[in-house]
């Protein structure tokens, strides 16, 4: 699979990269046999990208993903974990974790952008996945941390990833405004961008992509599905955008899409995951994948030809920007 460097850093990404929240449970449970399964069947595809954090299933997420890749030559690959969220004993169980993730809430979530804390999440997600080192961190959705993730996340990671520990540094967050700033004014190499630069989402334009360009750095771009709505060859009433059920402007424009696709000979799905290669600052798509079947839909959907002059009729038509 085709590689694309990370601007200024040592690493370089595949086209495709593994997300694993899914295999933390999210929205139900996976089988171990088969998570593990599924990261296999994204090896043998050509997939050399990981990304998990500890969020994703209270730790399973990390736990499953480092077991998957033990074995395999640590080079080859490219792993990213995140820091924002320590998981430290809860007081109070339920018996289910109450953020969309099915798992035992024996654990819980704190904040914490601080020196230590981004130290003691890095040490807890090596032990957790067993594994060596950690080649990207990001810091993980700090819409309402700025100024720590700022003043003392990002310090912390510049200083690991300045000493060898780690090879590049970033942030993930749903939205683009403050990743044009973590961009502009910390020292991330790139970003992680979630559904802000998809076939019915352009916004990353006004910020963050422009931003990447100016400052020579690169975009991880995910949720390029916007949750389900762009998945699928003909999307319909009831499907999902942003984690909730789509509103009927965005239904009929994905039709649109996916009609002007169909006359391309491609498919919307296809089209929604070459669309963010079209911008420069764009290294890497990742998608999240539970099973094997799922890995073989998403590779077989990136190898799928999209013509250029795609772009070019949606744009005419006024159903994308450029």
């Amino acid at each position: 699979m085709n590689r694309r460097a990370v601007t200024d850093t040592p690493l370089a990404l595949t086209d495709l990269g593994f997300g694993a929240s899914v295999i933390g449970n999210l929205y139900r449970a996976t089988p171990d046999e088969e998570a593990l399964a599924a990261v296999a069947a994204a090896w043998d595809a050509g997939i050399r990208y990981f990304d998990t954090a500890p969020h994703y299933g209270l730790g399973l997420s990390e736990r499953r993903l480092g077991a998957a890749l033990r074995d395999r030559p640590r080079d080859e690959y490219v792993l990213s974990s995140k820091v924002g969220r320590l998981l430290v004993p809860n007081e109070n169980p339920t018996g289910v974790d109450d953020d969309g993730f099915a798992v035992p809430d024996d654990v819980r979530r704190q904040w914490d952008f601080s020196r230590d804390g981004v130290l003691r999440s890095i040490e807890a997600t090596l032990k957790r996945t067993g594994l060596d080192r950690l080649d990207i961190v990001y810091v993980h959705d700090p819409d309402q941390h700025w100024q720590q993730a700022a003043d003392q996340a990002m310090p912390t990671l510049a200083q690991l990833r300045d000493e060898g520990v780690i090879g590049a540094i970033g942030a993930g967050m749903n939205q683009s405004a403050m990743l044009a700033r973590f961009l502009r004014e910390t020292a991330a190499d790139l970003v992680m961008l979630a559904g802000r630069y998809t076939l019915l989402d352009q916004g990353a334009l006004d910020d963050v992509l422009p931003a990447a360009v100016e400052h020579g750095r690169s975009v991880v771009a995910v949720g390029v599905f916007n949750s389900g709505l762009l998945a699928n060859d003909q999307p319909a009433a009831g499907m999902k955008y942003d984690y909730q059920d789509a509103p009927a402007h965005l239904v009929a424009r994905a039709q649109a899409i996916a009609e002007v696709c169909q006359s391309h000979g491609t498919t919307l799905p296809a089209a929604a995951i070459a669309f963010p290669f079209t911008h420069p600052a764009v290294v890497n798509v990742t998608l999240g994948m539970r099973t094997p079947q799922q890995v073989a839909r998403n590779v077989e959907l990136y190898r799928r030809p999209v013509p250029e002059a795609l772009w070019a009729d949606l744009h005419s038509q006024g159903l994308i920007r450029r």
